[in-house]
C-alpha cells in the first residue's frame, strides 16, 4: 500500500510537472530563456528588427559550459533560431542584406564573431542550420566588455550600430 502512495505521489508530480512544461510552452515568457525584441527605425528609413530568446548566464562560463563554444555555430539566443528582420536592403559592415527575415547566427573568436544571415529564419536553434542558405557572412568585432551582461542582450542604436552584449562579451556591427 506504501508502494502504490509513492507511486500515486510521483504520478502526480509527473503531471504537474508537465502541465507546467506545455503552458511554459504556450505563454513563451514564462520560459526560462524568454523572448525579447531589438527593433529601430535606421536614417536610411529601413526598420532593423531582432527577435531572440535571452539565455541568462548564471555563474556558468561562456564558452566553456555555456554557449558559444569558439569556433562553433550558435543561434545566437536560446530556443527558437535568432531572427533579424530588415524592411528595406541594407549594408551591414558592407555586405549587401536584401529586405527580409533571416535567421541570425553566430561564430566566436576572441577578437573577431562571424555573424551569419541566414534565408532559413523559421527554425529551432542551429540543429538544420546550412550554409547553403546563408544571405551574407560579415565579420564583426569582440572586445571585452566593461559592463557583465546576465542576460544576452541585442541593442539597435539610429546610427544602425547594433550590440551584441553577453556576459562580459561586447560584439559590434553595422547596418546601414
Amino acid at each position: 500500500m506504501k508502494n502504490f502512495f509513492s507511486l500515486l505521489a510521483i504520478a502526480a508530480l509527473s503531471a504537474a510537472s508537465l502541465t507546467t512544461f506545455a503552458q511554459a510552452g504556450d505563454d513563451k515568457s514564462k520560459r526560462p530563456s524568454p523572448p525579447a525584441e531589438a527593433k529601430e527605425t535606421l536614417a536610411s528609413g529601413a526598420t532593423v528588427t531582432i527577435n531572440y530568446s535571452q539565455p541568462s548566464v548564471k555563474g556558468r562560463t561562456i564558452g566553456k559550459d555555456l554557449e558559444p563554444m569558439t569556433g562553433e555555430i550558435w543561434r545566437t539566443g536560446a530556443n527558437e533560431a535568432t531572427t533579424f528582420t530588415t524592411t528595406k536592403d541594407i549594408k551591414v559592415n558592407g555586405g549587401v542584406l536584401p529586405a527580409g527575415k533571416y535567421a541570425l547566427f553566430t561564430i566566436s573568436n576572441d577578437k573577431e564573431w562571424t555573424v551569419i544571415f541566414n534565408k532559413k529564419s523559421d527554425q529551432w536553434g542551429a540543429y538544420s542550420y546550412s550554409k547553403d542558405l546563408d544571405a551574407v557572412r560579415i565579420q564583426a568585432k569582440a572586445t571585452k566588455s566593461e559592463l557583465f551582461s546576465e542576460k544576452l542582450t541585442f541593442t539597435i542604436g539610429k546610427t544602425g550600430a547594433i550590440n551584441i552584449l553577453w556576459g562580459n562579451y561586447l560584439v559590434e556591427f553595422t547596418a546601414q
